[in-house]
């Protein structure tokens, strides 16, 4: 009666908290915001409630497995377990980061400002100008990591304190929770492990043929890459830059955009060709309410709308939605593909309990679409399709395509990774608040092989310039879903009947691989995903083998190019350039020390510098005035005038006043020093001195 209660209240207070989040979302005001943050207070108000009374249950007496299980996944309130002022501290902390983050922008010295989507984007895949990508790279990370370092310290104390009263040690621990599994550290860093060699081998020749294009000032071939040059804001995928790293540049592959906007499609058009796959498989279609309310294009009547592309389940009877701000572009294609994988789950186990109207884990809800998306970007359904004319591919046009294919996965495969390694590190205080951009790039070095291409800071906060971060969404499942997709893949070319290497699999109109994969998303989170997985590949864990049985012939004629031009796989014993600016120490006499005791030295030795300068010149005064005093008073000592002094010593007067212009030169040496100290120390202040500022100018 408990859980019945809960499934028929849950349904309103869901429903309404998700279309008050949307309205925000595509409309953005301060309305729309105040209503969404009342709808959050009354959501964290109903799961403290349930959750509380979950929690008074005790399960391990239950013998229905199904009610012990809704009971226990009810127990989790994730942060609505804070007090009420916490918890609206905590959601105002979040719009606040959302909000930075949708709507910096990076404006030109005198011209317009642009927005990451699509601007900057375009100019970092599309820009081969070193400097263009630096101004871009460089001013997205200072026009929101900045904005985002001084709260981001207060969010991860509300996390952990909510994860605490969840009964967990930190925000980290929850998150790894909701994979049910006591071994999932060591299991990603063993995938890890044995998916090292063929991102190190990508590596390799990427870096290779970037140096080829750029040259050696800005590419080392035995050290990590610049991370501005890999055709990504983030260089998390590295297929905007296969026209410089094609194996085979005299057999370049069709531009598969091209076509599509020479057919004249529409966003609307793509997201009925994602559609059009599904149904081919006897699945379901989206229903009418999805093509009506969704956002599919950025809005052109000057609403401010969030981009970032997601999928919505509105918690009522097929009412769907997917957010995008939509380029007609092959990569927004299969984004879109992606995007409707996640809506094809929420259409099938809609009929479930809400509390298992989501993926059997995370990382099974990122894997669906990102499966079909292997079969859509296939030879054979783009041929089918009408988006390529060349009916057949020979052996070298293969690895141009697998390399293309290997430039968006495998290049992603340590970024996935460390996203979260990052911040389970933050919230379990491994990484400290006085080293986190520090840290985020010894990651980035250490897993990706990348460096940042100008100094940074603990001023910066580079791990804010990615959606996620702000957004506090976990990333563990891009990586889990990355190797998952490829077992699916596999598990469903099989079923369909294809014979021959994977990557040539498209399981388009294969009602088999529909059947298998809509019974594996009826399911939801009803079962651990390890029984599920274990049902439709025979095997419990997520395995690498369908991964590298993909690329094989990629990586065989990888590693025979990289023994041929005599590169080193990795970045043996290298750090990155601006390593110690990373970390802020500054010198100071020989000493590295904080910035902080730096100028307090600087200003300290300046002001002695002062005082000496002063000293000498009362000193001088001092013995002039004795000198004078002493020739008119004391003749009758000296028997052979005309003498005078120095310092107190009677010398012939020209040898007194070499002696004196020495002293005046010293002097004048000393005020020089003095002056360039203070230059230097305004200049490590304020990067300008006074007088080259706007201000002191007018």
């Amino acid at each position: 009666m408990f859980l019945q209660f809960y499934e028929q209240t849950a349904r309103v207070v869901l429903n309404e908290l998700m279309e008050a989040t949307w309205n925000y979302v595509t409309n953005i005001t301060k309305q729309n915001q105040e209503n969404m943050l009342q709808k959050e207070v009354e959501r964290s108000q109903f799961m403290l409630y349930f959750g509380t009374r979950a929690r008074m249950f005790r399960i391990d007496h239950f013998q229905d497995l199904d009610v012990k299980r809704r009971l226990s996944k009810l127990r989790n309130i994730d942060k609505s377990a804070l007090p009420v002022e916490d918890f609206q501290e905590f959601n105002r902390l979040l719009t606040y980061m959302k909000t930075a983050y949708g709507r910096a922008e990076v404006c030109l010295d005198e011209g317009p400002c642009m927005p990451l989507e699509p601007d900057l984007e375009e100019i970092m895949a599309t820009s081969r100008d070193q400097k263009e990508l630096l101004w871009a790279w460089q001013g997205w990370r200072d026009a929101i990591g900045r904005q985002l370092r001084p709260v981001f310290e207060d969010y991860v104390h509300l996390s952990n304190k909510a994860a605490q009263y969840n009964g967990y040690k930190d925000m980290g621990a929850l998150w790894r929770s909701k994979y049910e599994s006591d071994t999932l550290e060591e299991d990603l860093e063993q995938l890890y492990k044995e998916l090292q060699p063929l991102y190190l081998n990508l590596h390799a020749y990427v870096r290779r043929s970037l140096y080829r294009y750029y040259g050696p000032e800005l590419i080392d071939l035995r050290g990590p890459i610049p991370a501005h040059l890999l055709g990504n804001m983030w260089a998390q995928s590295w297929n905007n830059i296969l026209d410089l790293v094609l194996p085979y540049p005299n057999k370049p592959p069709e531009d598969i955009t091209k076509i599509m906007k020479n057919q004249h499609w529409r966003p609307e058009k793509m997201f009925e060709e994602a559609n059009l796959f599904f149904t081919s498989m006897g699945m379901l279609p989206a229903p009418p309410a999805f093509w009506m309310k969704s956002m599919m294009e950025k809005p052109v009547d000057g609403r401010e709308v969030e981009c970032h592309t997601s999928s919505w389940n509105f918690y009522r009877l097929n009412d769907f939605r997917v957010k995008k701000c939509t380029e007609v572009t092959i990569g927004d294609l299969l984004s879109i593909f992606h995007q409707m994988g996640h809506i094809q789950y929420y259409l099938q186990c809609q009929n479930l309990s809400i509390i298992y109207q989501e993926g059997a884990s995370p990382a099974f809800e990122e894997a669906v679409g990102s499966t079909i998306t292997l079969s859509a970007f296939s030879h054979k359904y783009l041929l089918t399709r009408g988006l390529l004319s060349q009916q057949h591919q020979d052996s070298e046009e293969e690895v141009n395509f697998l390399l293309s294919i290997a430039l968006e996965k495998i290049a992603f495969i340590p970024f996935g990774y460390m996203i979260d390694l990052f911040r389970w590190k933050v919230f379990d205080g491994t990484i400290q608040k006085n080293a986190y951009n520090q840290e985020w790039w010894s990651l980035r070095l250490k897993y990706q092989g990348l460096c940042p291409p100008v100094p940074r800071s603990e001023d910066d906060f580079d791990p804010g310039a990615k959606f996620h971060i702000p957004a506090n969404m976990p990333y563990i499942r891009y990586f889990l879903s990355l190797v998952l997709q490829f077992q699916l893949h596999e598990v469903l070319c099989r079923a369909s009947g294809h014979v021959g290497p994977l990557h040539r699999c498209d399981i388009y109109n294969s009602k088999v691989a529909g059947k298998i994969l809509g019974d594996f998303l009826k399911v939801g989170s009803s079962r651990p995903w390890q029984e599920v997985l274990k049902e439709i590949t025979g095997k419990p864990n997520i395995s690498t083998k369908a991964l590298l049985t993909y690329f094989k012939p990629l990586l065989n004629w990888l590693v025979t190019e990289n023994v041929k031009q005599g590169d080193i796989l990795g970045w043996p014993d290298f750090s990155c350039s601006f390593e110690e600016k990373i970390t802020k120490k500054m010198s100071f006499l020989g000493m590295k020390i904080e910035p902080d005791q730096a100028y307090l030295g600087q200003w300290v030795l300046l002001s002695m510098s002062f005082i000496m300068l002063c000293l000498i010149l009362a000193l001088g005064l001092r013995l002039h005035y004795l000198e004078r005093r002493s020739l008119d008073s004391d003749t009758v000592i000296l028997s052979t005038p005309p003498y005078a002094y120095f310092l107190g010593i009677a010398m012939e007067p020209r040898q007194a006043a070499r002696k004196q212009w020495l002293l005046l030169g010293l002097c004048f040496v000393l005020m020089l020093c003095c002056i360039g100290l203070l230059i230097k120390i305004f200049i490590h202040h304020t990067r300008k001195p006074p007088w080259m500022k706007a201000e002191w100018q007018s």
